[in-house]
């Protein structure tokens, strides 16, 4: 496991296991996994976004922590606050992230989740010049959740 997978991993399971907020101490942390704290820093920053369902909120200082709370929504506040994020362009590597996040929270099952990979996939958006498939993506993606939601 790669050492980002690991302290995400860490990560999701003090959220767990603390009802879904967790305050991090990150040379603490960096210690006790044994990386350096720019990676805790890495991970927080690419793997616990508003669009994934956290909110990060952080004090520097002596004192100073990481608070990372899950985002508590009902489904639809929840998939509106989705669609919300994605802007007029998405690529395809956000769109899994998202994909992932909505399968590990229950939002969707995951028969839903490959049909929207799919349709939102390269192969299937070949047709689409390159410089327009991440605005066709935030455009489909955006509608197919649309249509869920009801």
């Amino acid at each position: 496991m790669r050492m980002s997978d690991l302290v995400a991993q860490y990560i999701l399971d003090m959220l767990d296991e603390q009802n879904g907020s967790a305050e991090i101490k990150r040379n603490e942390l960096a210690g006790d996994l044994g990386c350096v704290p720019s990676q805790i820093n890495y991970v927080i920053t690419s793997r616990f976004t508003p669009e994934q369902g956290y909110i990060v909120e952080s004090r520097r200082g002596g004192g100073g922590y990481i608070r990372i709370s899950r985002v508590k929504m009902d489904r639809g506040a929840t998939v509106m606050h989705i669609i919300n994020s994605v802007g007029n362009n998405l690529d395809k590597a956000t769109a899994e992230a998202m994909l992932n996040n909505m399968l590990s929270t229950r939002m969707i099952e995951l028969g839903i989740a490959k049909v929207i990979a799919s349709a939102l996939s390269d192969s299937s958006l070949r047709s689409v010049v390159q410089e327009k498939r991440d605005a066709v993506r935030a455009d489909l993606f955006k509608n197919m959740l649309l249509a869920i939601n009801t």
